[in-house]
């Protein structure tokens, strides 16, 4: 019989898998401690999700395990208070921006931010965007990396907005999303010769001076870093909630872990790390090929105390999507990617990203 200790326990959990996932709960970070008193063992949960069904099914599989695996000894399983709190909403004393003016019709506002530059942040913002507009929202999709926009690409807009008789953008739409970009506005090929304080400025008057009208959820697809651009909006806008997007590879998840840390000096919660370019299909087995490395996404999240959102293959389909303006969500629904997206989408929402409608 082996020593019962906290990492043993630890060991028998990562079994179970999260609901509708591939990864356990400890990799999703919702044991939040475990106490070892004689014959009682006390596991703490914290759940990032308001989902009633997966809380029970999670603390019934936890159950079952431990009564299968430790029959001899008593397990408690207790729920302690969510770690999402909303803007606004039982602010914390020491947040200095705890007065974030909202954003007139927009109820809720994803970030979709990475460390690093070249992983895939756009092909998410995008892909999400079209995968949270087929759940049913009314979806924006902001794209604030002025020096180097790529929305207008991606979803294959060439035209211009016009202005409305309040000497407001309008924002161009497909896929049933409302979209704003620099891309839009610059001739091809023309380069942004800014100073930090002009972009923040450009980056300000697309989210007040666009006429977005109601919006459920506003995607904001940041640059990449931990610059003057993200740290403005996250000061002045009610961020509901970010996603933090990474590769496999450890350069990537470094910078990954300063993004999130980022998000939490500003006291602006995470909705946890996705990991992009996980994987490569083998085209005769369909098994997982994990060119880049295998769990360094989990494994963040893990450290960090944050949910792992899930894993986006590679898929030729998805550069193609993005080279074409037709996403991957939109072009294919079937593939393995798309399924990917919309799943996270469905966890975003289960974690409570609509939690300010209607407030």
């Amino acid at each position: 019989m082996p020593q019962i200790t906290e990492d043993y326990i630890r060991s028998l959990l990562s079994r179970i898998s999260y609901p509708g996932f591939n990864h356990d709960i400890v990799t999703f970070g919702i044991i939040s401690n475990i106490n070892i008193q004689d014959s009682r063992i006390t596991i703490d949960l914290k759940f990032n999700t308001k989902n009633a069904e997966t809380k029970a099914t999670v603390k019934q599989e936890i159950q079952d395990l431990m009564k299968a695996e430790l029959p001899e000894r008593r397990v408690m399983v207790m729920e302690g208070i969510p770690t999402m709190a909303m803007p606004g909403q039982n602010a914390k004393p020491n947040d200095p921006w705890a007065g974030r003016a909202p954003i007139p019709g927009i109820k809720s506002v994803l970030a979709v931010a990475s460390g690093k530059g070249g992983v895939g942040k756009s092909t998410v913002s995008t892909n999400l965007a079209i995968a949270l507009s087929q759940e049913g929202l009314k979806v924006g999709l902001m794209d604030s990396d002025i020096y180097g926009p790529s929305v207008d690409i991606m979803m294959g807009i060439h035209d211009k907005p016009m202005v409305n008789q309040d000497q407001k953008l309008l924002p161009l739409e497909k896929y049933d999303i409302k979209m704003m970009s620099m891309g839009f506005i610059l001739d091809k090929d023309t380069p942004v010769v800014w100073r930090g304080p002009m972009v923040i400025k450009a980056v300000d008057q697309f989210l007040k001076d666009v006429a977005w009208g109601e919006l459920d959820v506003l995607v904001i697809d940041l640059p990449p870093g931990t610059g003057d651009v993200q740290l403005s909006l996250v000061q002045k806008t009610p961020i509901t909630g970010a996603v933090v997007v990474t590769t496999p590879q450890e350069v990537s998840l470094v910078d990954a872990r300063r993004g999130y840390q980022m998000f939490k000096k500003l006291n602006t919660p995470t909705f946890g790390i996705l990991e992009n370019m996980s994987f490569y299909p083998n085209a005769a087995t369909g098994e997982p090929v994990y060119i880049f490395g295998k769990g360094g996404g989990p494994k963040a999240a893990f450290e960090l105390g944050v949910p792992f959102l899930g894993e986006i293959p590679i898929d030729p389909e998805i550069a193609e999507g993005g080279d074409t303006g037709v996403p991957i969500v939109a072009k294919n629904p079937d593939s393995e990617a798309t399924k990917a997206f919309r799943e996270i989408a469905k966890e975003l929402l289960a974690q409570g990203l609509l939690e300010r409608v209607g407030r």
